[in-house]
């Protein structure tokens, strides 16, 4: 399912016009990217949490010039989704 395809499920149930939609779509996801920028995670009940999760420095090698390579530490967003929802699709 892409961001059209959901703005136009929600503009259908709800009788609301796209452009409406999208930007409260659009909105949302640019709140979540700016609480997560500022190391704030995003709770929302009964659907999830979007959180930052923060990855150690660790070698790896890199097998094509057999060669060991420092990964550096850094933060990656991430979806932790409620138990509530993880029924539902686990269904």
């Amino acid at each position: 399912m892409t961001k059209a395809d959901i703005v136009n499920k929600i503009a259908k149930n709800t009788g609301l016009e796209k452009t409406e939609v999208q930007s409260v779509v659009e909105g949302f996801m640019e709140c979540v990217i700016e609480s997560l920028s500022k190391d704030e995670p995003v709770f929302l009940r009964g659907f999830g949490s979007f959180i930052i999760k923060h990855r150690a420095e660790k070698t790896a090698r890199d097998i094509t010039k057999k060669t060991t390579i420092v990964i550096p530490a850094h933060d990656i967003p991430a979806f932790k989704p409620a138990d509530s929802f993880m029924e539902k699709v686990s269904k």
